[in-house]
């Protein structure tokens, strides 16, 4: 690029430039915000409420749900599963869970480890999260 070319470009660049101020404080940038767009769940509802093109008078979702029925009743138990989900819910998963406390000296003897060990590796442990601004 010759230097007289250079120069009419960063010209203009100072042109574009003058007239960027900044934000006032509160004031967006975007005042209308990201553009919205269909979501994957928006697209599907609009599709099953579309009547199907086969001339029927169903909608996808009444096809679907009597195909899903149909199958159920024939002895398809993901069907019927997927049926009992949707109108009562799933059910509630039950969680094992052990509330036992062990003593942290009793765990390290049980494992071979020193009390005095123990110790140390946890100052070691408190020392480098605090360097490293964990704490």
């Amino acid at each position: 690029m010759s230097t007289e070319k250079q120069r009419e470009s960063s010209e203009g660049a100072d042109k574009r430039l003058s007239n960027l101020k900044p934000f006032k404080p509160g004031q967006s940038g975007n005042p209308a915000g990201r553009p919205k767009s269909v979501t994957l769940s928006e697209a599907i509802r609009l599709q099953l409420a579309k009547k199907v093109s086969d001339g029927s008078d169903y909608t996808y979702a009444e096809a679907i749900a009597q195909v899903l029925c149909v199958a159920a009743v024939k002895g398809n138990v993901n069907a019927a599963r997927e049926i009992a989900d949707r109108t009562e819910g799933k059910p509630k998963q039950s969680v094992d869970l052990d509330m036992r406390v062990n003593d942290w000296r009793e765990l390290a003897r049980a494992n071979g480890v020193s009390e005095q060990d123990v110790i140390s590796e946890a100052r070691l442990l408190v020392e480098s999260a605090t360097d490293s601004g964990d704490a």
